[in-house]
């Protein structure tokens, strides 16, 4: 068994994901247990307590609806049903709700869609979340999946941002493309691409600025940087992923609905998922936006940041 299987293997991916969905399981199963103490059939208080569990759970209304409706549907199909079974029915209701990438399109492993080199990936989200951080773990476990990675510093508006992706190109030994602080971000991200052709790198992460205040803004600036970089590679970027801060629950879906709006996301990352009790806001992104969640921090390492797998992460909501 080599290094990467030691590190991304499947059981100490669980484990991980075990860990670091602690506080969320404790509260999100706590309150379900609490919804459903004493009963002995799934009844319209039952549904009623559920109902208010998982919303308070950063679940979501619009999502918890859905929920509730699929199990309104099973109760009224199978007329009797155990409380006992309330726990695999839930956990088969937010499988079903969660978006699943294709698997040639997913990294399962750390491993790169096939059918073009580089891999060009541009990340997007709001100072604070922990993009740059999310960037250089990705450098990072790609290389530790035999892969050669290229960093493109195009958040030229934070000195902060281009410092803490040099850490990280420094530490993960991982080549960096940046300019002084208040360069144009799209001739950052053009140089990058460039630079990553002749190098010949499997992926290139894209780092951009994280300003939300002004929306139309942003817009032109993430459309300017996809432009220069399709005059070099057409049908590049090959993903847009948005990192989300999982901590802050409904505010997470705010910023999704900002990004989703301002460019085509096609893939998320939600970090700090091991800090919180709201790791439910995951079934809500992932429900509402059709989006699928690619990446979810569970810990300060960079193997802690896992390569989403929806069975693994129900699992890791309600088993003990």
């Amino acid at each position: 068994m080599g290094l990467f299987d030691k590190l991304f293997g499947k059981k100490q991916q669980q484990e991980s994901l075990d860990q670091g969905l602690q506080k969320t399981r404790e509260g999100f199963l706590g309150k379900i247990t609490k919804a459903i103490a004493g009963k002995s059939t799934v009844d319209e208080e039952v549904l009623d307590d559920l109902e208010n569990a998982l919303v308070s759970a950063d679940v979501g209304v619009e999502t918890t609806v859905k929920i509730i409706d699929q199990i309104e549907k099973r109760v009224a199909k199978d007329k009797y049903l155990n409380v006992s079974e309330l726990n695999r029915i839930l956990k088969e209701e937010i499988t079903t709700l969660l978006v699943s990438a294709p698997e040639d399109t997913n990294y399962i492993n750390y491993e790169l869609p096939q059918g073009y080199k580089p891999h060009v990936i541009l990340v997007v989200g709001v100072n604070g979340v922990g993009k740059t951080t999310t960037i250089g773990k990705l450098a990072h476990n790609f290389s530790m999946a035999g892969k050669s990675v290229l960093l493109g510093a195009a958040d030229t508006f934070r000195a902060a941002a281009v410092d803490q992706l040099t850490i990280w190109s420094e530490r993960t030994n991982v080549p960096i493309v940046k300019k002084e602080m208040g360069s144009d971000p799209a001739s950052v991200a053009y140089d990058t691409i460039i630079s990553g052709i002749a190098r010949n790198s499997d992926v290139i992460l894209i780092d951009t600025a994280g300003r939300l205040h002004n929306k139309l803004h942003l817009m032109d600036e993430l459309t300017k940087i996809k432009r220069v970089i399709q005059k070099v590679i057409p049908d590049a970027p090959h993903e847009v992923l948005l990192v989300l801060d999982g901590s802050t629950g409904q505010n997470a879906l705010e910023q999704a609905r900002h990004f989703t709006a301002a460019t085509d996301v096609t893939a998320l990352a939600i970090t700090k998922l091991d800090g919180t009790a709201k790791g439910g806001v995951v079934l809500a992104i992932a429900n509402q936006f059709s989006i699928p969640v690619k990446f979810i921090g569970v810990g300060e390492k960079a193997t802690d940041l896992l390569v989403f797998d929806k069975h693994q992460f129900v699992d890791g909501l309600f088993e003990l």
